[in-house]
């Protein structure tokens, strides 16, 4: 952990909606005019593309049927944290991208599913922002959670985020049912074994949970929308949380717990901004002063 250059983690599996947490970010960072150095998790992937289903099917003729991207061996996670811990002692580092599709991948002048070069991280920024599956991971070799200074997980109920995870597979990327239920079965053990224990690590907490019928999320034709769900924020330390007013704020919101507030869905991103602003903010003084 780090005053001086501090790293914010948003973590969540494949579909959990960590994008959204993102957007909200962004739009802190840009309104505050915060210098943030980007981390995609996926750019610590152990593999690109075409390595990964050579090294799924080496698994399989192994006996491994659950070889996935949740799991410790297909990432870099001891490079994860050297980099945490390197940036939050010096703010430099080195990083990469994952080029996830075609578009992002011609202005490098490469192919979909590749990585970039690794490249320095610029000797001006003010935070680290992760995004990815691993933020708050620990494992009997390493531990990323504890170099991080704010912890997010995004965490939807486990059928919406199936849901979500069929939709956007079938839908961009082309996936047949059939295959994405094989991707979700595969990765069940690492999903339980190395991504369900981050939630329990984290500061912050996003749960949403659907008001609609989500019982059978493999015949879904679409995704419950925001009004048609509730949000769960569960804060691990509430101190210092100004909980009466966020339930002035944010209409039509709750508390179910002393360090829980469940706020409707649509109104998520002001939640959000009203709760990470001044984190951030603070974050930031805290570094001028030092």
């Amino acid at each position: 952990m780090s005053v001086k250059h501090p790293i914010v983690a948003i973590t969540g599996s494949s579909g959990a909606g960590t994008s959204t947490v993102t957007k909200s970010f962004d739009q802190v960072f840009r309104r505050e005019k915060i210098r943030a150095i980007i981390v995609e998790g996926d750019s610590f992937h152990r593999y690109d593309r075409v390595a990964m289903k050579a090294a799924m099917e080496e698994a399989r003729v192994q006996g491994n049927n659950h070889f996935s991207h949740f799991g410790p061996e297909a990432n870099l996670l001891e490079e994860l944290a050297e980099l945490f811990k390197t940036y939050g002692q010096t703010g430099r580092g080195k990083v990469r991208k994952y080029l996830h599709n075609a578009e992002e991948a011609a202005p490098y002048g490469q192919q979909s599913g590749e990585f970039t070069p690794w490249e320095e991280i610029p000797a001006d920024t003010d935070l680290m922002f992760y995004e990815g599956l691993h933020g708050a991971a620990v494992t009997d070799k390493v531990d990323v959670a504890q170099q991080a200074d704010l912890l997010v997980g995004v965490v939807p109920t486990i059928n919406l985020e199936w849901i979500q995870k069929l939709l956007r597979d079938k839908t961009a990327r082309g996936y047949s049912t059939e295959a994405v239920v094989d991707t979700v079965l595969r990765r069940m053990p690492d999903y339980v074994n190395y991504i369900t224990p981050q939630f329990s690590r984290t500061h912050v907490n996003f749960q949403r949970v659907p008001t609609v019928d989500t019982s059978n999320p493999f015949i879904a034709q679409d995704i419950p929308t925001p009004d048609e769900s509730f949000v769960v924020i569960r804060f691990a330390n509430p101190k210092g949380i100004d909980f009466p007013y966020l339930l002035s704020m944010v209409q039509g919101s709750f508390m179910s717990r002393p360090n829980i507030i469940v706020v409707p869905g649509g109104k998520m991103e002001l939640a959000m901004q009203l709760i990470f602003t001044p984190l951030i903010l603070r974050m930031m003084e805290n570094r001028k002063r030092l």
